[in-house]
């Protein structure tokens, strides 16, 4: 065989090579998006409201000032369940306690990450802004009649990476609403609704 000869014979051989690889690489990318979006499917991780506790209140009228004091204090505790297959980072979370349509107390969620499967319970403390709730002109009738209409919300925001390269940015949000008797300081009619959105 002649020098030309093997050398075809080399090259036909490189190109089959080349074309197996490629095949393979192929199927590799294809079994791993597959799995992406059937086995390892990015599930929506769920946060609730567990519960809802006033944990401090004051309330007293300044005789000098002819203005009411009120200091409250709420105690969430929010639970949130990953049901993926990998860890859910989350970050730039808050809760939020609202009067009637407006903010009226915040606070921030600490940074953080959940395990595949695990339920992680958040501990967060709300204080009432007592300026903004005075100046609510829904506030004396409300006082008056022992009862204050509350809301919280909390959003949790975060990302779940499937296999190292895949990122599903999540929003998973609680809101509840409650009233708070201040009477017997106590949390009554809680309704909770969660939802969660992948992006």
């Amino acid at each position: 065989m002649t020098e030309k000869g093997k050398m075809k014979k080399g090259s036909g051989k490189g190109s089959n090579m080349c074309l197996v690889v490629t095949g393979l690489v192929i199927a590799i990318l294809l079994l791993i998006v597959i799995l992406a979006l059937t086995v390892f499917k990015p599930q929506h991780p769920i946060s609730r409201v567990s519960s809802i506790k006033l944990q401090d209140m004051d309330m007293s009228f300044d005789i000098f000032s002819m203005r009411v004091k009120l200091n409250v204090t709420l105690h969430v505790d929010v639970s949130v369940e990953n049901t993926n297959m990998f860890g859910f980072k989350y970050s730039d979370s808050s809760a939020k306690l609202n009067y009637r349509g407006k903010k009226v107390g915040e606070a921030p969620i600490p940074n953080g990450k959940i395990s595949s499967g695990e339920i992680k319970l958040l501990k967060v403390t709300l204080t009432v802004m007592a300026d903004r709730l005075f100046s609510n002109s829904q506030f004396p009738s409300d006082a008056a009649s022992g009862t204050l209409p509350l809301n919280t919300m909390t959003r949790i925001f975060g990302e779940v990476n499937i296999l190292g390269f895949i990122k599903v940015h999540v929003d998973s949000s609680s809101s509840c609403d409650f009233n708070l008797n201040l009477s017997d300081k106590t949390v009554e009619d809680k309704k909770c609704k969660d939802s969660t959105k992948l992006d």
